[in-house]
């Protein structure tokens, strides 16, 4: 029997989130954007009636108020969409325990061991479901249903908004075969134009074409999406409790201001390490690996690691290796328009054991001292807010942000 996978997919997420403290402006055209102020004046989300305006994420403000001059522009609060994602998580849960999120506004429900208890077929339940979340919370999704995560991923694309699209194995050929290539998940430009070159351009051209020619043409990445075009694919949905721990914890800023200066970039860098460090010690991971990324106000970027001495989560210790690593290539004169910092190769912090140097053993009660330390500061933050308690090496003034965790990037 086949499964029944359901992809649920929020509407105009971020958009949403903002027109519910918003209401009088549902009807019009509304993007949310960065702080152009803080260079990051690009549209992160829109709503339905911005889109009619050809309106596109991550296009700059000027480009989208050049097509539509009325938008109204809405700050981003990435708080917000935590919670609202959380909420809604929680109410598919109501249904299944096999909910994989995807991102923060799509999951993957595998329903197909609880379909009977409602009474229902996948077209139902996932109606039910939009019907709930709805009512409940005053936003809206579009639902795939079929028998594996990929046409179910492609089914929530099919019609949008507030829409369930069946795709099943009777006619996902004459549904998704006609599709450009890169409508299908995975495929990039670059995975494009090599395609191309063999004249693969719909989907159904990728699922007609011999699947070992494809291995050798892209590798395993071939293989992958011949079984996803074919409906070969049959991955099951991981909830979040089984998932794999992330390999690597990350945080880039662009800065207000291009950063010069020892201080200022020392003070640049630790309110990303401080970042970096609260999200290690609540996945409960240590770093052994620090990666740095530089970028200039050319956008030439420099990039560098360094392996650490012993496995942390402290701050103070994840800022003197990126700073260490900064004066290895940079000079304090050159201005910095971004700084971005990755810890990599992260071990349970259960397991993480230092070696010890038996002439010089302060470093294991300091290291201990600075964890209880660091951990009180998130109990705080956890309570007041993450602004109630700043370190005084990462004053936000000093660098030109207070909004670290307002960054391309996360856990991964």
């Amino acid at each position: 029997m086949d499964r029944v996978i359901l992809h649920c997919d929020l509407n105009s997420f971020f958009a949403s989130v903002e027109l519910l403290d918003h209401p009088e402006l549902r009807d019009q055209p509304v993007a949310v954007c960065g702080d152009p102020e803080n260079r990051h004046g690009i549209i992160l989300a829109k709503n339905e009636p911005a889109k009619r305006f050809q309106i596109r994420t991550a296009e700059t403000i000027w480009q989208a108020r050049r097509k539509c001059p009325e938008l109204v522009l809405l700050p981003a609060h990435r708080e917000k969409y935590r919670h609202w994602s959380s909420v809604i998580n929680g109410i598919y849960e109501r249904y299944t325990d096999l909910v994989e999120p995807f991102s923060i506004d799509e999951s993957w429900l595998d329903v197909t061991g609880s379909l009977h208890l409602f009474g229902t077929h996948g077209k139902g339940l996932a109606d039910q479901i939009r019907s709930v979340v709805r009512e409940e919370t005053g936003l809206t999704l579009s639902i795939g249903v079929s028998f594996n995560k990929i046409f179910a991923k492609m089914g929530s694309d099919y019609k949008k908004p507030d829409a369930t699209t069946v795709i099943g194995r009777d006619d996902f050929r004459q549904m998704l075969w006609p599709l450009p290539v890169t409508d299908l998940l995975f495929v990039g430009r670059s995975a494009a134009q090599t395609l191309a070159r063999y004249g693969i351009h719909t989907i159904g051209d990728l699922a007609r074409f011999d699947k070992k020619t494809l291995v050798h043409i892209l590798g395993k990445q071939g293989a992958a999406l011949h079984d996803y075009a074919s409906g070969a694919e049959h991955s099951p949905v991981v909830p979040l409790r089984e998932m794999p721990p992330p390999k690597s914890v990350g945080n880039g800023i662009t800065f207000p201001h291009d950063l010069v200066g020892w201080e200022s970039l020392r003070s640049g860098l630790a309110l990303l390490c401080d970042s970096v460090a609260g999200r290690l010690r609540r996945i409960e991971r240590k770093c052994t690996t620090l990666q740095l990324t530089i970028r200039d106000p050319s956008f030439r970027d420099i990039c560098r690691q360094t392996r650490l001495p012993a496995p942390t989560f402290v701050s103070r210790e994840l800022t003197d290796a990126a700073f260490r690593l900064l004066q290895s290539v940079w000079r304090p004169s050159a201005p910095v328009r971004a700084l971005t910092v990755t810890a990599q190769d992260l071990v349970p912090e259960a397991e993480a054991v230092e070696q010890v140097d038996l002439f010089t053993t302060q470093s294991l009660p300091r290291r201990d001292k600075l964890e209880r330390l660091e951990k009180a500061v998130d109990q705080v933050r956890k309570k007041y807010g993450r602004s109630s308690l700043s370190l005084a090496s990462s004053v936000p003034s000093s660098a030109g942000t207070d909004d670290p965790d307002c960054s391309k990037n996360g856990p991964s």
